[in-house]
Parts: structure tokens; C-alpha cells; sequence
């Protein structure tokens, strides 16, 4: 008998049944006023998971297509970026700046660790040029969640800078309340905290961020937010939408404010302090001790032993998806994510399934302390 798959990624993450079912309805047609009645829904939705009074506008597409945008409707030619840069997608707002040749100021720090925003503000005061800041509310290629709302305390002082955060491994799993943090622009996908398949990204922007968009001269068809805001005003889009992953939105949104926003967060970090506490108890070294992630658990692999191993033992041996480092940490980390439709038990089969295996590869620790010392924290949440 085949094993039973878990999905322990960082993205795609596990979809409920009742989402899949929703989305199993037979398909509407966009420029109708049934899918009309479908889409205010979801549209008030994101406005109350964004925790915002702008439109939050549904694009087709990836979370890299919401970034794309947010680069190319809030800057204009001569502008200057400065962009933090602590992993993969630190990278990824880096690139899609110079791809449109826009000046960009590296400000990395190392992979692990957090941003200091007192360098923010350093290269601010520094550089008149810098007109906005990108950066990560969560980099999940390191399992580091980063100060954005101090770097929003910093841009918020500053008439000629925006803040750009890429919430798309972040949003719905902790608190990144848009309009009163002061987020410029915001922006998430579809297949991580909102536990939908891939395919659909949302992208909000503040006032001062929509004046932006009216001096933006970047090229831009098919990612022009100007031209969206207006269609999705009206409960349309400027081009075919994602008509299926809006209809399962509906239903993910509603699962979320059953749960209520607060719980949903409560929940992500009781799973995330359960992950940590367990990876600790088998011996294993978290990677961003300073600064973890509510989504994913980033952990150095035991002395001698390339992470990749751990990875392609978990997936072939017991079933269990979970992802490995990139980079220069390739072979040397690993991470476990609780993002989205996860909950207690998901977090001990992980665990489990990681005791196996290391046991499996010749790991000395105590066999069962891993799950003791998650029990005992989930516990904290079983009414």
C-alpha cells in the first residue's frame, strides 16, 4: 500500500476538503453577475484579512506577480530601491528591480538573522534617492520573520518613501494589520496562510502609494493595478480572473473568520514554539534563533549529515514533504512549515516522522522526546 502523503511545505500548503469541494462546483462565467456576487465577497474578505479599508485587488498569477507589480506601479524611472536582502526572496525584489532598471541599494544581512532597522534609517538619512523600501514580513527560505513594522515607523516619516512588504509567506498566519502598522503596499498569494492551491496573488496600496502609481512611468500591461482598480470596482477584472481559486477564497475566508483572527494567529505560534521546542529536545539547532518565523521552522542538520538526505528520507521512506536549504545553505538546513491548514497533530506527525528518520540515519537522541516536548505545548490549545 502507498504511503499517505503529508504536505509539511512552506508553500503549496494542504487545502481543506471543503475548499476543494467549493471549488469542484461547476465553473461561472466571469463577466456575469453571478460570479459578480462572488467576488464582492471575496473582495471584502482580503479588505478584512489585509486589515484595511483600501481594495485589495486579485490578480492571476503567483505571489512574484504581485511583487512584479508593486515594483513597476509605484516606481518611476531614476528612482532608487533599496531592497532587504536575507534570502531568496530578499534576492527576488532585488532582481525584479534591476530587471526594470530600477537603482537598487543592497542592504543584506546575514541568512538567519533579522534586519536591524537602524540601518534602514541609516541608509535612508544617507541616500536622498531611495524613494522605497522592500522587504520580507517572513523570508521562508530562512525561517526569519523581519521588523517590518519598525521599517513601516521609519518610511511613515518620510513623504518621498514608501515601504513595500512581501507578506506572501506571512499574511493571515501573524498580525500584519495594514493601515494601522502603515504598510505602503502589501501583498500575499494564494497558496500559503489562505490554504488555497497556486495561482492567485493580492496586492493592497495606501494612499500615498496610490500617488505613486499616478507618476509610475515602468513599462506594465498586464500587471497595471491602475487599470485593475478601476475593473475591480466594478466586481471584474481587466482579464480572465482566477474564477475557480475566487470561488475557494470565499470559503477560505469564511473558515478564517469562524476561527476568528486573533485565534488564527494564536494558533500559528503555538504551532511554531511546538516545532521549535521539539527540533531543540532531538538536538537539532534552529537556524534564526533571534528572530523565527510563526510559518516555518528553519534547523541546521545534524554534525555530518547533508539535510538533503533528511529531506529525500522523509519523503520516501514515511511519506512526509518538508523542504531543505537553498544556496549557501544547501545540504546544511532544513525546514518544517506550519502554515496554514495545519493544526496539532499535523505538527506531531512531523515530529514523529523526523524522529524516524533520524534514527533511521544513525542520529543518537532520545527516542519520544520530540513529541513530549511538542505535547506538551499543543496542549496549551485543546479546549
Amino acid at each position: 500500500m502507498p504511503f499517505k502523503q503529508y504536505l509539511l511545505t512552506p508553500g503549496p500548503t494542504p487545502v481543506p476538503e471543503q475548499i476543494m469541494l467549493a471549488m469542484a462546483r461547476p465553473i461561472v462565467h466571469h463577466r456575469m453577475a453571478a460570479f459578480g456576487e462572488i467576488f464582492r465577497e471575496a473582495a471584502a474578505g482580503l479588505q478584512w484579512m489585509f486589515q484595511t479599508s483600501q481594495p485589495v485587488l486579485m490578480l492571476a498569477g503567483s505571489g512574484t506577480l504581485a511583487m512584479e507589480a508593486a515594483v513597476v506601479n509605484a516606481m518611476k524611472r531614476g528612482d532608487k530601491a533599496l531592497c532587504v536582502v536575507g534570502g531568496k526572496f530578499g534576492e527576488r525584489w532585488r532582481n525584479i528591480c534591476k530587471a526594470f532598471g530600477i537603482e537598487v541599494v543592497s542592504l543584506d544581512c546575514e541568512w538567519g538573522t533579522a534586519i536591524d532597522p537602524a540601518r534602514v534609517a541609516a541608509a535612508l538619512d544617507g541616500d536622498a534617492k531611495i524613494t522605497a523600501v522592500f522587504s520580507q514580513a517572513n523570508e521562508s527560505s530562512t525561517g526569519v520573520r523581519h521588523p517590518v513594522e519598525a521599517i513601516a515607523e521609519i518610511t511613515r516619516a518620510r513623504d518621498g518613501v514608501i515601504n513595500v512588504v512581501d507578506a506572501v509567506s506571512a499574511l493571515g498566519a501573524f498580525d500584519l494589520p495594514m493601515d494601522r502598522a502603515g504598510f505602503d503596499v502589501l501583498l500575499t498569494g494564494s497558496q500559503k496562510a489562505l490554504m488555497l492551491p497556486p495561482g492567485q496573488a493580492y496586492i493592497a496600496l495606501s494612499e500615498k502609494a496610490w500617488h505613486r502609481v499616478e507618476k509610475a512611468d515602468l513599462p506594465r500591461f498586464y500587471a497595471d493595478l491602475k487599470r485593475e482598480r478601476k475593473a475591480q470596482a466594478n466586481a471584474e477584472t481587466a482579464y480572465t480572473p482566477a474564477v475557480t481559486l475566487t470561488v475557494g477564497l470565499c470559503e477560505a475566508l469564511r473558515m478564517l473568520k469562524s476561527e476568528g483572527l486573533e485565534n488564527v494567529f494564536a494558533r500559528h505560534d503555538r504551532l511554531a514554539r511546538a516545532t521549535r521546542a521539539a527540533a531543540t529536545a532531538l538536538g537539532c539547532q534552529l537556524f534564526a534563533p533571534t528572530a523565527p518565523s510563526p510559518t516555518v521552522t528553519s534547523l541546521w542538520g545534524p554534525a555530518g549529515i547533508d539535510t538533503g538526505k533528511i529531506v529525500k528520507h522523509l519523503a520516501n521512506r514515511y511519506g512526509v514533504s518538508i523542504t531543505g536549504g537553498q544556496d549557501a545553505v544547501k545540504g546544511k538546513i532544513f525546514r518544517i512549515a506550519h502554515l496554514g491548514y495545519f493544526g496539532p497533530f499535523d505538527i506531531l506527525t512531523s515530529v514523529a516522522a523526523l524522529e524516524m528518520t533520524l534514527g533511521d540515519l544513525g542520529v543518537k537522541f532520545e527516542r519520544g522526546a520530540g513529541t513530549v516536548a511538542a505535547e506538551a505545548i499543543l496542549a496549551e490549545g485543546v479546549a
